[in-house]
């Protein structure tokens, strides 16, 4: 069933909630971020070639985010067992989390049809949102290529 086109989401607009879980099965909320700067990406698919060089960059680049006041989460429609293979093959050191009837992705404007190998499907979009501390939308990116993306972000945020 192809969705509607899901509406992106527009810099200084409130970022919609969200409780997901971790590869390890634990509940992870937007609402636990409160407070700080977060970094949330959505991936298609755990250890394909492009989604590990993103998850990568992000996890090499995680301490400077960090100590510019940014956490990393990532989002996939991977089932949890998928995630925890992810996590411990390349060793990632933020949460990734499963978002398997990508309502949340859907949410954030990071799902609908795109172009693979010439077909018109329908999936995740990568993308990345920026939000401030108080949970509104600081950048939203989509269609974002995972070759040099963190550093084109880290450049975009001073970091």
């Amino acid at each position: 069933m192809i969705h509607a086109l899901t509406a992106k989401l527009q810099p200084g607009t409130r970022a919609p909630d969200f409780t997901l879980k971790d590869a390890q099965g634990r509940d992870t909320a937007l609402a636990d971020y409160r407070g700080k700067n977060v970094i949330v990406y959505f991936y298609p698919k755990a250890a394909t070639p492009g989604c590990t060089t993103e998850a990568c960059d992000f996890r090499d680049n995680l301490a400077s985010m960090q100590g510019k006041g940014y956490e990393v989460i990532g989002i996939s429609p991977d089932a949890r067992e998928a995630l925890a293979g992810f996590t411990n093959d390349f060793s990632l050191t933020f949460p990734v989390l499963s978002d398997e009837n990508h309502a949340v992705a859907v949410a954030y404007g990071a799902w609908g049809e795109k172009l693979i190998d010439g077909r018109v499907t329908e999936g995740v979009i990568r993308s990345t949102v920026v939000l401030n501390a108080d949970g509104s939308v600081l950048l939203a990116k989509y269609h974002v290529d995972p070759q040099g993306h963190v550093a084109a972000l880290r450049q975009e945020l001073g970091i």
